[in-house]
């Protein structure tokens, strides 16, 4: 049977009903969003005469939950406008749409006698064949569906997402008893496909696999972070990016996230898992019930393990929880040589051999922390999972670690694991010791670019499933290279498509890149049928090299200068011109260069997650890798007959003078910086080399055609460059910007205006880019704007050029 998805009800409103309903709108979904109708009137309601009858009383919860998380940042949704796919609704006058949709989906309270009521409910309008899922996040799944049809029991199974849905990509399905296969497999293809996420078969256990392991960790440390005397500020420095973990780390993670709720599954998991051979470990710390007590949830409640204040000169700032005393004081810094002896490995993978090896406190938690979670995931297959790389993939999507624990165990090595947790009182399961014995000497293996697994029961290795729908640059790097330098890695990705893989620090854009980009587009028109540009790192890019830019701006080798910017223009022009198509796969940071490099890009295949605008303002110079020239076309290509062209080119300036950066790549179509029929946003980000591969393909056996370069671009002169200059003199006489920024803003002004023409008039690109080359060059002779640079480049950022 072919099941599609249109409609979806969400059941419940709160946080993660909202966010849930959210992202299915993300989706193109129409959503039909319930929640209960109040049983009392608020002060508002009572001024306003209305009584519970009214509509707008009854729907009050529902609405009041949906416009709280549309407001909250980061947004739950990737276009504002996609909050009209769903309609609101209470649980009394409107349970009978359910009839209507394809997938019921109850978030409601974790109380079980609850849940129960919710689905006798909709039970009575519930069509037959229609899937209804809990989003429980540890409710045993067959305590729910007591008392239910067997039609309702086939269909039904959780599907937890985690919080927020649309940026944690973990997706749990946790069968029931009688839960069809046919269900199961429709909701894993549906999960990866259509919503992005990373589906994962799981048991019906307490907190299943990703809140099992992830609470094990956090309450590890909250046991251990006393015992070795470290504060809290060392311990998220110590669990933080070095480790490829978000920058909020431990403390900070658990602020946001709220202490009552990890201490609510915390103490599930302490009262449903007896046998667990770290049960003692689930009770709380004395600290832990203190700050309970005292309501320290968190971000919620104003505090936690850190808490903001204002000072008497109105300025904030950022106070710890000192565990001892429960008293806030000032942050303390925290530094450890271990850490230092990383900061040269980029690979963050090539890390931990080192870190356990530290001979410091630091190297002492990580031997402590990494033997004990070891042990805890060796221990809990098949209890939670029969399949290894099931527990990493709930760790990667659901706690944002860029390594799974096996994964960690592998880059330190097995033996070398086993050592430490011997040392440290730990003992693996038997399996891992069986594993060994028969000379298998790591977790997982990578054969023909496809990523194998140790299967336990079989006790060999297997190709981990589903990953034909994926390219996997780590998988093939080394048998696909086709040129690599010091900047870029060429690969052959098959069926005649090149791909340009950025390996610079943070991907930034210097001339190493730039020769690679060109070399990869000499190999393709002589060999090959198009080529992409993607890579799989934390960001796609973040600009160009600011120690290049700044060490010839500061010794005035403008010669020099000029020609390296040349070189960017030059190269982003032959992304454009050449005779093969390319495509370019921008991803999160998406700045300045990177974002010149996709504008250029005959077609775009962007990832939902891209965070894509030019920047350049902000350290005192306008694009100069032809993003002035290309925002400057496309204003032009939108001017009509009928139309003030004159706004049409104000919104163009507005995007690069205000440094526009899209919270999403849909929002990207309304910058023009991605322009639909012509460019892709991909919600799975694991699809999106291959989809960016098949459109580059798609566009050579369409037979692709080398453009002409463009010489019909409608400039405005001196009616445009006169309003903005009237602009830029009111927004500096009201004190909006600095002279220096009003500076930038008339070069940029001149730049997209044409120069001083007389009256509008044609001109090609290479008109352009030659006013913009020598508007960056002016800026960057500039005090301010080298301050900024030097300002920039002791902080070790990138410039976002």
């Amino acid at each position: 049977m072919k099941r599609t998805i249109n409609k979806v009800a969400v059941i419940g409103s709160g946080i993660m009903g909202s966010g849930i309903a959210c992202h299915f709108a993300n989706i193109g979904v129409e959503v039909l969003l319930l929640d209960i109708v109040p049983r009392e009137l608020n002060e508002k309601e009572k001024k306003k005469g209305l009584s519970l009858d009214d509509k707008s009383v009854r729907n009050r919860i529902v609405n009041e939950s949906l416009q709280n998380s549309l407001k909250s940042k980061p947004s739950p949704i990737y276009h504002q406008e996609f909050a009209k796919r769903i309609r609101t609704g209470n649980l009394e006058d409107d349970i009978a749409k359910v009839s209507e949709v394809d997938w019921i989906i109850e978030v409601v309270v974790e109380r079980l006698d609850i849940k129960k009521q919710v689905f006798e409910n909709l039970e009575k309008h519930r069509k037959e064949g229609t899937l209804i899922t809990s989003n429980t996040s540890g409710i045993p799944i067959n305590f729910m569906t007591e008392d239910r049809s067997e039609d309702f029991k086939k269909h039904f199974c959780g599907t937890h997402f985690f919080n927020p849905p649309r940026y944690l990509r973990l997706f749990e399905i946790i069968p029931g008893k009688e839960t069809s296969k046919e269900v199961l497999d429709f909701l894993h293809m549906y999960g990866e496909k259509f919503l992005g996420k990373k589906p994962v078969l799981a048991k019906d256990t307490p907190a299943f696999i990703g809140n099992r392991i992830g609470i094990f960790s956090i309450m590890s440390l909250f046991h251990m972070v006393k015992e070795m005397g470290l504060t809290i500020e060392e311990v998220d420095k110590l669990t933080g990016p070095v480790i490829g973990r978000q920058k909020s780390a431990t403390f900070r993670t658990v602020d946001v996230v709220g202490l009552d709720t990890l201490v609510h599954v915390a103490n599930g998991l302490h009262k449903n898992v007896p046998n667990d051979e770290q049960h003692d470990l689930y009770a709380l710390p004395d600290f832990i019930n203190s700050m309970m007590e005292k309501k320290w949830f968190g971000s919620k409640s104003g505090q936690g393990f850190y808490k903001k204040i204002k000072n008497k000169d109105g300025s904030s700032e950022i106070q710890s929880l000192d565990l001892d005393s429960l008293e806030y004081r000032d942050r303390k810094s925290a530094s450890f040589a271990t850490l230092e002896l990383t900061k040269t490995i980029d690979n963050v993978e090539d890390r931990f051999e080192v870190l356990v090896n530290g001979k410091d406190k630091a190297g002492e938690f990580y031997r402590k922390t990494f033997s004990a979670l070891f042990a805890y995931v060796s221990n809990r297959i098949p209890e939670i999972s029969d399949e290894l790389y099931k527990i990493d993939d709930a760790m990667k999507a659901g706690f944002g670690w860029e390594h799974g624990p096996f994964q960690i165990w592998d880059a330190i090595g097995v033996e070398k694991g086993i050592e430490i947790m011997k040392a440290e009182g730990h003992k693996p399961a038997a399996w891992v010791t069986e594993m060994l014995e028969k000379e298998n000497k790591s977790f997982y293996s990578v054969k023909e670019g496809n990523t194998f697994y140790y299967d336990i029961p079989k006790k060999e290795y297997l190709k981990i499933p589903g990953q034909d729908s994926f390219i996997i640059l780590d998988n093939i790097r080394e048998s696909k290279e086709i040129f690599k330098n010091s900047g870029v890695v060429v690969e052959d990705l098959g069926d005649g498509i090149l791909n340009v893989e950025f390996r610079s620090k943070m991907n930034t854009i210097g001339g190493d890149v730039l020769d690679g980009i060109n070399k990869a587009i000499d190999i393709a028109e002589k060999e090959y049928q198009g080529l992409v540009v993607a890579n799989n790192g934390k960001n796609f890019s973040v600009g160009a090299n600011i120690g290049m830019i700044f060490m010839m701006a500061v010794e005035q080798e403008y010669d020099e200068l000029n020609m390296a910017v040349k070189y960017f223009q030059d190269t982003m022009m032959r992304m454009r011109y050449s005779s093969i198509p390319t495509v370019a796969a921008p991803h999160a940071m998406t700045l300045g260069g990177g974002c010149e490099l996709s504008l250029h890009a005959d077609s775009v295949v962007a990832a939902a997650e891209t965070y894509i605008g030019l920047v350049e303002f902000g350290v005192g110079v306008i694009p100069g890798g032809g993003g002035t020239k290309e925002m400057t076309v496309r204003a032009s290509d939108t001017f009509k007959k009928d139309d003030v062209e004159l706004n049409r080119l104000r919104e163009h300036f507005l995007t690069i003078g205000m440094a526009k950066v899209s919270t999403s790549a849909f929002e990207a179509y309304d910058l023009n910086i991605l322009q639909k029929g012509k460019d892709i946003v991909v919600i799975n980000p694991e699809r999106q080399l291959a989809i960016a591969k098949k459109q580059a393909l798609l566009m050579a056996e369409n037979g692709y055609t080398k453009p002409i370069e463009r010489t019909d671009i409608k400039v405005l002169g001196k009616q445009a460059l006169g309003a903005f200059l009237v602009g830029t003199d009111q927004m500096f006489a009201g004190k909006y910007i600095s002279e220096h920024d009003k500076k930038i803003a008339n070069k940029l002004a001149y730049v997209m205006a044409g120069g001083d023409l007389s009256e509008n008039q044609l001109v090609s690109e290479r008109y352009l880019l030659d006013l913009e080359r020598e508007a960056f060059l002016s800026l960057t002779g500039e005090r301010k704007t080298l301050e900024r640079l030097q300002h920039m480049l002791k902080k070790g950022k990138p410039l976002r050029n």
